[in-house]
């Protein structure tokens, strides 16, 4: 009787087992569970941990809440302004009801990479080809709205959608080469030209001021002289400027005048000594007519 018993309770306890084993699910962190019975949608979402569902009656199906990245194949389409383009682009979402998830849509990941592939030809066709380079972070909002706006019955949410790379023609990349090139070398013009204005204009301060004081000239001069013949592997041709000569005539015109004041002043004191030599004899003869007067009055006599 006892050993009767004892297999009853060994039996009991191994068809527990065996229920406890078949009914057993076990939820993982970033899963829900949402259950079906008899093909119903059964209670609330089951939370993550141990959980027990009714073996051959419920049937689990677990959602994974991580976030998904989803590349969206390139699409090509033309562009408003009439440019053929290929762009490609990446999608991120996450499951945020899991039992619409399952209810609402067949696979909610189909469907959100179809709905992606459309948008993303949708904004293509809308876009113009600088917007599509430049402009992409409006973009990426535009098609993450478009993409949302239908998902949200799905039970997923979108959290980002960027546009990864915008592939052109090959004569569209030439062409953009060239205007690019064109574009910086007229930068590059007007950088010379105003460098040239700016120089222009400190050159014609530096040759008012040496115009005030013609010296400078020759120390700018000496100075470049110096600066070139400090590299021994040339030959230094100086030749002599005008403005060296008229420098060196200024400083002989004073030189000039002194020897003329001089030559005059000598002058003037050989024509005084001439006069006062003629005055002498003026008056030696003088005195000899009076003297020859006296003798003949004398014989006279």
């Amino acid at each position: 009787m006892v050993e009767e018993l004892v297999g009853v309770v060994a039996a009991v306890g191994a068809g527990a087992l065996v229920y406890v084993a078949s009914a057993a699910r076990v939820v993982k962190q970033y899963e829900r569970g949402v259950v079906f019975r008899l093909g119903r949608l059964h209670g609330d979402v089951r939370r993550p941990g141990f959980n027990l569902v009714v073996p051959a009656v419920d049937r689990m199906r677990k959602v994974n809440l991580q976030i998904v990245t989803m590349p969206i194949p390139a699409q090509e389409g033309i562009t408003r302004d009439n440019v053929t383009v290929r762009v490609d682009a990446v999608v991120y979402f996450k499951v945020v009801d899991p039992a619409a998830a399952i209810v609402n849509v067949e696979d909610y990941r189909f469907a959100v990479s179809q709905m992606a592939q459309t948008s993303l030809r949708s904004i293509i066709g809308k876009s113009e080809l600088d917007d599509l380079l430049s402009n992409r972070e409006k973009l990426n909002q535009g098609l993450e709205l478009m993409i949302d706006s239908p998902a949200v019955e799905w039970g997923v949410t979108i959290d980002r959608v960027e546009i990864k790379d915008v592939s052109l023609p090959d004569t569209m990349k030439r062409s953009m080469a060239r205007q690019a090139e064109a574009d910086r070398e007229r930068r590059a013009r007007l950088i010379n030209a105003d460098a040239e204005y700016q120089a222009s204009k400190k050159l014609a301060q530096a040759a008012r001021q040496m115009a005030d004081t013609p010296s400078a000239l020759q120390l700018r001069l000496l100075q470049t002289v110096m600066a070139v013949a400090a590299e021994k592997n040339s030959t230094l041709v100086l030749p002599i400027p005008v403005e060296l000569l008229r420098f060196l005539e200024r400083g002989q015109q004073p030189a000039a005048q002194a020897s003329g004041h001089a030559e005059a002043a000598s002058g003037h004191a050989e024509a005084a000594g001439q006069a006062e030599i003629a005055e002498g004899a003026v008056d030696r003869r003088e005195q000899a007519e009076e003297a020859m007067e006296q003798l003949r009055r004398a014989v006279e006599q």
